[in-house]
């Protein structure tokens, strides 16, 4: 006897819908092209049929390394849609860290856009696992290098129709390689769903959705974002780079509801003389990703914009919370909870279960939780906790504490907790101290090997245009207010900190510098 069967609805089906049922609705917004959802359809198919007709499988890798763009869009969602997996890779990596992500993901075709054709001409040889033609250029012309326009332009429009199942790979986003084997996390079909799913849902975003992307789409944190919108059928609106005054224009112009950005925009968003006079009404909500926002610049987004502001904590892996406008009135300084169906626990060194109120690493179930480490059993391995039911948790290497409420309130990486004199000092600590004193643009507290204490905190600071406070003036301010275990034992002024693409300062970098200084 026949019966129906349950589907499982990927993206690339949502896509496909509201081409059908919503051709003529925009769906995708960059500089002065707009692209409908019928126009955007078609663009994805021909890139899944021209990867087809190239020799691609099911499975088989498809990495890029394009800034953003719609044919950035069409690149990954046809890759999808033809059964592979995307790889996006971030040009703020280093040429030979690339190539070693694109050995280690046997890219069989890479599509790079300008003009990071510059990136790819350091490399020490071509790919080795790219396939003949596999070399697609948007932009440039390069020798063994196929036109993008010429390779799309034969493909057919008609739908690939490649089954996929939940469980196969999606994306696989890495996150180092600077040195060693890089880290690629996996993530497949239903992953992707429920995150699209999830976020929509935490986010309020529907059709009606108007979302201004910030931040590239190589960042996971874009996706946030984007992926809600793309499969509620809204329209993503792309910038060619961050602008606080573009920004502002846009929301007013476009009527934008929905953006995600990293706390060092909230920042120079606050900052910009248009801010006033621009019509920011549109805004239906707000959110920050990337780094914990500290409690002064969260409190002026809070009284500068009416709409809806929620603030992120979350990890590429696929765990997170969320804490909206009403929540941090009640429980500031908190990161939340996760979301519906989703958990979050604190363990200590051993694996065991902590109550709440004791501090201890972060360990996180979600229904988009990644798949693995690719080819890193031995990460994935050592990335699990599992619970009473046997559920696997990722340990975050995130040191937190939760409340008696369940709000989780993040002290520290575990990696970037400092050990002084055999206390743990918790860098964040000293880091919103610092952020209070009028003359600190921004902070990044680390530390840094002292003879007597083992580590000593020491404090980075950006200052504003308009300081007047000197190194020493500073360190003195700022031990005033900190325990004594806190107190820091120098204050250097840097003109910048090293960033990823959503601006989380990069401390490793900073200690390694630091490190290596005081060694020479």
């Amino acid at each position: 006897m026949r019966s129906f069967d349950a589907p499982f609805l990927t993206v690339s089906d949502m896509i496909r819908g509201y081409s059908k049922w919503f051709g003529d609705k925009e769906a995708w917004v960059y500089r002065d092209r707009r692209v409908t959802w019928r126009e955007f359809n078609e663009g994805v198919n021909r890139v899944a049929n021209a990867l087809i007709d190239l020799g691609l499988r099911k499975g088989d890798k498809v990495a890029l390394l394009m800034l953003d763009g719609i044919e950035t869009a069409e690149v990954i969602f046809g890759t999808v849609k033809a059964g592979c997996v995307t790889v996006p890779l971030s040009p703020m990596t280093s040429p030979p860290a690339l190539e070693r992500m694109l050995q280690d993901c046997a890219a069989k075709a890479l599509l790079v856009g300008a003009p990071l054709e510059a990136v790819i001409q350091r490399f020490s040889s071509p790919p080795p696992t790219v396939i003949p033609g596999g070399q697609i250029a948007l932009g440039f012309d390069l020798a063994g290098w196929r036109p993008f326009g010429e390779w799309v332009r034969s493909a057919s429009i008609e739908e690939p129709n490649v089954p996929v199942r939940p469980e196969d790979e999606y994306i696989i986003v890495y996150t180092s390689g600077t040195t060693g084997v890089p880290k690629g996390i996996v993530h497949t079909h239903y992953g992707r769903d429920r995150f699209g799913t999830t976020a929509a849902v935490a986010f309020g975003v529907d059709h009606r959705a108007r979302t201004l992307l910030t931040t590239p789409l190589f960042t996971n944190g874009t996706w946030a974002m984007m992926l809600p919108t793309v499969s509620s059928g809204g329209t993503v609106f792309m910038a060619p780079k961050f602008d606080p005054g573009l920004f502002l224009q846009t929301v007013e112009a476009e009527r934008i509801t929905h953006a995600i950005m990293a706390p060092p925009q909230f920042a120079a968003i606050l900052s910009h003389p248009d801010l006033e006079s621009r019509d920011t009404s549109s805004l239906r909500l707000l959110a920050s990703v990337g780094s914990s926002m500290r409690s002064e610049l969260r409190q002026r987004v809070l009284e500068r914009f009416t709409c809806n502001f929620i603030e992120t904590y979350g990890l590429t892996e696929g765990i997170s919370t969320v804490i909206d406008r009403e929540q941090m009135a009640r429980k500031p300084g908190t990161v939340g909870k996760p979301g519906a169906g989703n958990d979050i626990r604190i363990i200590d060194d051993a694996g065991n279960e902590l109550p709440a109120g004791e501090k201890g690493e972060i360990v996180g179930h979600a229904s988009f939780l990644m798949k693995g480490y690719h080819n890193r059993p031995d990460l994935t391995e050592e990335a699990i906790w599992l619970d009473e039911r046997g559920r696997t948790y990722l340990k975050t290497g995130d040191i937190g504490v939760l409340d008696e409420e369940g709000f989780l309130t993040i002290l520290d990486r575990k990696k970037d907790m400092i050990v002084s004199g055999g206390l743990n000092v918790y860098a964040i600590d000293i880091e919103e101290i610092f952020g209070k004193h009028p003359d600190v643009q921004d902070v990044a507290v680390i530390g840094v090997p002292h003879e007597k204490w083992g580590e000593t905190p020491l404090a980075l600071v950006i200052r504003k245009p308009t300081a007047t406070a000197t190194e020493e003036q500073l360190k003195d301010w700022a031990n005033q207010r900190l325990g004594k275990h806190q107190r820091v034992f120098a204050v250097k002024f840097m003109g910048e900190f090293p960033r990823n693409a959503l601006g989380k300062v990069l401390k490793r970098q900073l200690r390694e510098a630091f490190q290596q200084a005081s060694s020479a």
